[in-house]
């Protein structure tokens, strides 16, 4: 499922316009990167939360050379499924 599949199907199963439910999931996605790009964690019940993990800085290598590389420290998004999803995801693979 992509954006648009998202938007569909909000559409099909509210009384939201098409417009309303694009303009929904937009805020929706823009208020979760807002909130983890700020340094916080967005968590929904039942369905997971959303945090950032850090990534120390490390010497790597480039591949086609084999020279030394400094890789910076960084943040990377992390997801952990709540309760309710790890239980009907594995229901579903059963």
């Amino acid at each position: 499922m992509n954006k648009s599949d998202l938007i569909s199907r909000l559409y099909l199963n509210s009384e939201l316009s098409q417009g309303d439910a694009a303009a929904a999931v937009n805020t929706i996605i823009n208020t979760m990167q807002d909130t983890l790009g700020s340094g916080g964690r967005v968590e929904i019940r039942g369905f997971g939360a959303f945090s950032l993990h850090e990534r120390k800085a490390r010497i790597g290598r480039n591949p086609k050379t084999g020279e030394a590389v400094e890789i910076p420290a960084k943040f990377v998004p992390h997801f952990k499924p709540g309760k309710a999803l790890r239980g009907r995801v594995n229901k579903n693979v059963a």
